[in-house]
């Protein structure tokens, strides 16, 4: 499937395993095109989940991963792309529209916006809360103080 994909698409696409679990590195102009022929062409049918990881010291310091599951193969598959801070992705939800919420917590966590979704804006925290928590930099004991003391009314546990 890689192979008939970079014969379509080019050097964009790398296949890897890792602990028995196939991912495709992908270049991030690719992806938009990349999922929708894994779903619609290659059935993987299922978003199970986005998500993303942080490594503050790389020039491109985030990776995006969708985890994909097809019901009629069987098979389940990650696809990467690598983005700076400050990049964008394209939505998914066109796709998957399962991708939705998954997206938000993404931004929500991260600070990664995806272009084209249909309501951007955070899901676990509250609107005003500054930062995104699951980025290596935020700190393990940070939190908003201003917040919590604003909409609280008490000071921080931490």
């Amino acid at each position: 499937m890689v192979e008939k994909l970079r014969r379509s698409y080019g050097s964009g696409i790398e296949a890897l395993t890792y602990a028995g679990q196939n991912y495709m590195v992908v270049d991030r102009s690719l992806i938009p095109e990349i999922l929708r022929v894994l779903c619609h062409q290659e059935q993987f049918d299922y978003c199970v989940d986005i998500t993303a990881v942080h490594y503050p010291k790389r020039e491109k310091q985030f990776d995006v991963l969708w985890i994909l599951y097809s019901y009629a193969r069987n098979e389940r598959i990650r696809v990467t792309a690598q983005i700076r801070d400050g990049e964008s992705i394209p939505s998914s939800v066109p796709i998957w529209t399962g991708a939705n919420w998954l997206e938000r917590e993404v931004y929500d966590m991260f600070g990664i916006k995806f272009d084209g979704h249909p309501d951007m804006k955070r899901i676990l925290l509250p609107d005003g809360w500054k930062g995104h928590p699951l980025r290596k930099d935020y700190g393990i004991l940070q939190q908003d103080n201003e917040w919590v003391q604003i909409n609280l009314g008490i000071e921080s546990g931490q």
